[in-house]
C-alpha cells in the first residue's frame, strides 16, 4: 500500500474534507494488494458516507456507512496502522444518527499509530 498517500487520505479524513479523502484513498485502493482492498473500500465507503451527510443525503449516508463498517469488521481490531476497533465503535454512535435515532456525535477521527 502507498503509505505517504493513504496517510493523506486519512489525513483528509480527519479534517472533514470527506470527498477528497475519499478521491486519495482511492488512488491508493485501485494500486493496493488484494488483502488491503476490502479494508481501504470501507474507509472510502466511510468517507463518502460522511460526505451524504453533509449534503443532507442521509439515505445515502445511512446505506454507505452500514456497507463501509461491514467491510471494516472482516479485518481485525488493528489494521494497517489503523485502530479499527476504536473506530468502528464510534461508527456505532453515527449509524444512530443516520438512523435518526441519536444527535450527532462529534466528527470521528481515524487514529494511525506513530512508526
Amino acid at each position: 500500500m502507498d503509505q505517504a498517500r493513504f496517510r493523506a487520505g486519512i489525513e483528509l479524513f480527519n479534517r472533514a474534507a470527506f470527498f477528497d479523502a475519499h478521491e486519495v484513498l482511492e488512488d491508493v485502493w485501485r494500486a493496493a494488494p488484494q488483502k488491503e482492498r476490502l479494508f481501504l473500500q470501507g474507509l472510502i465507503q466511510v468517507a463518502v458516507a460522511f460526505h451524504h451527510h453533509s449534503t443532507g443525503n442521509l439515505a445515502g449516508a445511512q446505506s454507505l456507512l452500514a456497507r463501509g463498517c461491514r467491510n471494516l469488521e472482516t479485518y481485525p481490531g488493528d489494521f494497517a496502522g489503523v485502530s479499527l476497533r476504536d473506530f468502528l465503535q464510534a461508527m456505532t454512535a453515527w449509524r444512530d444518527c443516520f438512523a435518526g435515532n441519536a444527535s450527532a456525535p462529534a466528527l470521528p477521527q481515524i487514529k494511525l499509530k506513530k512508526e
